[in-house]
C-alpha cells in the first residue's frame, strides 16, 4: 500500500485540482488546502485555510512527504512583490523540513527569440511578468541550495482540460461555441505549447515518485502538445457535434480592453508568446515518463470541448 502523503496548496486552481486527482488515483494519501472545497474529490481530505496564513499552511502540511504549490494570484496582481511574497509564505510554511516542493513553472522566463527551450537554456525574460516568475524560481532554488527543502519545477505551456475554467478555451476560443463559432488564438503557422492538465498532473506524480533519485533542485520541461492554431482548430472542429465557423481572435482587442481592465492589460503584454515558435523540449523527462505517456491531441481536445456542446451532443 502506498503510504506517501501529498498536500496540495490551492486545490481549487487549474492545476491543483488535477494534481490532487492524479496522485489519489496513483494511491497517494492526498490532502487539499484552500478557502473552500468547490470540487470535492472522493478520497481526498480537505483542510480549510487561507494561504496568507503561514501557520495554517504549516499545520495543513503536517507530516506530508510532498507539497504541491498550486497557489496563484489574479493575473494583474503579480506585481509589487506580491507573487514573490506568496512564494515566501509557502517556503516559510515548509521551513527546514527537507520536504519536496512541486512547483508548476511556465514559459514566461524565456525571451521571444528562444526557439527550442530546454531546462539548460539560460533564462532571459522578455517582460516584467517573466522577471517575476524568474525571481519566484530563484527563491525556490535558494531554499533548496540551503537544504531547507527539495524542489522539482515542471515547466509547461498553456493549460487546457476537462472542466478547466479561466483558460483560453473558455475565455476566448469557445466563448461563442453556442453560436457555432470558434475563435483561434495565435498566429497562422506558428506553433504554441499546450499542456493537457490530466497529463501534466500525472507527470508531476511520476516525478514525485522518483524524487529520491534527484538532486536538491531539478527542473523539467513538459512538451505537451506543440501545435499550430490550424492543427488545434481542426481537432476542435472534429470533436464538436456541430459545424463551426472558424476564425482568429483579433488580439488587438486585448489592448483595447486593457484600457478598462487591468487583467487584460497584462495579458496583452504577453502577446509575443503567440507570435514566436517557443517549444518546450526535455529528453530526460521523456525518458522518465516512458513511451506512450500522454493523451493524444484529438482525445485531449475531445474531452475538453465536449462540455461546451453538451446540449447539441445530446440532440445529435
Amino acid at each position: 500500500m502506498n503510504t506517501q502523503r501529498l498536500v496540495v496548496l490551492g486545490i481549487n486552481g487549474h492545476i491543483g485540482h488535477h494534481v490532487a486527482r492524479a496522485f489519489r488515483e496513483a494511491g497517494w494519501q492526498v490532502t487539499g488546502f484552500g478557502r473552500s472545497n468547490r470540487h470535492p474529490i472522493p478520497g481526498v481530505t480537505f483542510v480549510p485555510g487561507d494561504a496568507e496564513d503561514v501557520e495554517a499552511m504549516r499545520a495543513a502540511i503536517g507530516d506530508a512527504d510532498v507539497v504541491f504549490n498550486g497557489l496563484n494570484l489574479p493575473y494583474h496582481q503579480w506585481d509589487k512583490g506580491r507573487l514573490e511574497a506568496q512564494t515566501a509564505r509557502v517556503l516559510a510554511a515548509l521551513g527546514t523540513t527537507g520536504k519536496t516542493l512541486l512547483f508548476p513553472g511556465n514559459i514566461y522566463n524565456y525571451a521571444a527569440g528562444d526557439r527550442i527551450i530546454t531546462p539548460a537554456l539560460s533564462q532571459h525574460p522578455q517582460t516584467p511578468r517573466g522577471e517575476i516568475r524568474k525571481r519566484v524560481e530563484v527563491a525556490i532554488a535558494a531554499a533548496a541550495a540551503r537544504g531547507d527543502i527539495r524542489a522539482i519545477i515542471l515547466r509547461a505551456g498553456d493549460f487546457f482540460g476537462p472542466a478547466s475554467q479561466g483558460d483560453w478555451f473558455d475565455l476566448v476560443m469557445l466563448r461563442d461555441a453556442g453560436k457555432g463559432r470558434l475563435a483561434l488564438m495565435g498566429t497562422p503557422g506558428i506553433g504554441h505549447a499546450w499542456a493537457y492538465l490530466p497529463d501534466l498532473a500525472r507527470a508531476f506524480e511520476k516525478l514525485a515518485w522518483h524524487r529520491a533519485e534527484f538532486g536538491g533542485l531539478e527542473t523539467f520541461h513538459f512538451a505537451g502538445h506543440y501545435v499550430t492554431p490550424e492543427v488545434l482548430g481542426r481537432a476542435i472542429a472534429e470533436a464538436a457535434p456541430v459545424r463551426l465557423r472558424i476564425g482568429y481572435f483579433p488580439r488587438v482587442l486585448m489592448s483595447a480592453m486593457g484600457l478598462v481592465s487591468p487583467m487584460m492589460r497584462e495579458v496583452a503584454k504577453m502577446g509575443y508568446l503567440w507570435d514566436h515558435p517557443m517549444q518546450l523540449v526535455d529528453p530526460r523527462l521523456d525518458a522518465i515518463l516512458g513511451p506512450g505517456f500522454g493523451t493524444s491531441l484529438d482525445s485531449a481536445v475531445a474531452a475538453t470541448v465536449g462540455p461546451f456542446f453538451g446540449a447539441a451532443r445530446q440532440a445529435a
